[in-house]
């Protein structure tokens, strides 16, 4: 596996990264914990040294396994984690968010214990709060980093404003935000940003939660408990609708003699080289076939053939309901 510095002064680390909240939350039952465990170990073995989790994946259960999973190579691998959501004495996420100065260390302190670790590698904050001023929540971090409980400082869904005022408190070590080839918003004022800050990217949901791989369509019947229900894009019309993007890229997959995830990350991973995208998977079989990507070569032909096939397919439907929508870009 090939190695990439996220950001200019970020730490090294494999090209592809494993998001591992889908193993715990979100898209149906959690994994059977030998097998999750099991994907997470195979993964290191193939290389990969970034892994993402968060205290509300679960709650807490999303870190208590990657903690577990990831013990035996401490040091050798990078993980990151995140704060920032509400959640109530009983362990249950409850509306609104959190990143109050108190909170913050509370979370962290909390979440050093489940990952089994003396320090975090990454600590985002998940959501920016409107009532924190960013300036605080990238103090904090900055305590917590000159503590040595934290060592490098990040931010989810955060919009170039507010990233340029959290890296001038701290530095800014990675973005993570939702981008792939059926969501190129980042590519407006983040993108741009980013490079001259010198701030790395890390794009979640890469296979456009899965949609992108060819797997799905509008018959596809998802968990009563998969989020993919309540977002407008996944509803069955937008599936029928959003094929055609499906269409283009198996097309051109075929032309390469990849599959179209595999096509989908190359592409991303060939943006910027301080891109570094997290592909979550509960099966070894995607896990291989994800980490493949790294080495599919797109020429400068390539790029403009696969960015002229996306831009003549316009994608139906909103990324996220309303009341998901109003906690990103701020």
């Amino acid at each position: 596996m090939r190695t990439r510095k996220l950001g200019r002064h970020g730490p090294e680390v494999s090209a592809l990264g494993l998001g591992c909240m889908g193993l715990s939350a979100f898209y149906g039952p959690a994994t059977d914990h030998a097998a999750a465990i099991r994907l997470i170990r195979t993964a290191v073995e193939r290389g990969v040294t970034f892994f993402d989790t968060a205290e509300i994946y679960g709650p807490f259960a999303n870190e208590l396994l990657v903690g577990e999973a990831l013990e035996p190579f401490k040091g050798r691998v990078t993980i990151a984690t995140k704060f920032g959501f509400r959640i109530d004495p009983e362990g249950r996420q409850v509306p609104g968010l959190d990143s109050r100065p108190a909170h913050i260390r509370e979370v962290a302190e909390a979440s050093l214990k489940r990952l089994r670790v003396e320090c975090i590698d990454l600590l985002y904050q998940h959501r920016v709060d409107p009532d924190v001023p960013i300036e605080d929540v990238a103090g904090t971090v900055s305590d917590l980093v000159n503590e040595g409980k934290v060592k490098y400082f990040g931010l989810s869904e955060a919009d170039a404003g507010t990233v340029r005022r959290a890296h001038a408190v701290h530095p800014v070590t990675a973005l993570q935000s939702e981008y792939s080839l059926w969501w190129r918003e980042p590519e407006e004022e983040i993108l741009p940003t980013l490079e001259e800050l010198g701030i790395g990217f890390v794009p979640f949901s890469p296979l456009g939660r899965g949609f992108l791989t060819g797997k799905i369509d509008e018959n596809t019947q998802f968990d009563a408990s998969d989020t993919r229900n309540r977002l407008p894009r996944f509803s069955a019309e937008a599936r029928k609708a959003n094929l055609s993007l499906v269409d283009v890229l198996t097309a051109l997959a075929a032309q390469k003699q990849v599959t179209p995830a595999q096509l989908a990350l190359a592409w991303l991973l060939a943006r910027k080289p301080w891109i570094v995208p997290i592909p979550g998977t509960t099966k070894l079989k995607r896990l291989e076939e994800n980490l493949a990507a790294a080495d599919v070569s797109l020429s400068a032909a390539d790029l403009r053939q696969i960015d002229a096939a996306a831009n003549s397919v316009t994608v139906q439907g909103e990324r996220y309901p309303e009341d998901m929508a109003r906690l990103v870009r701020r």
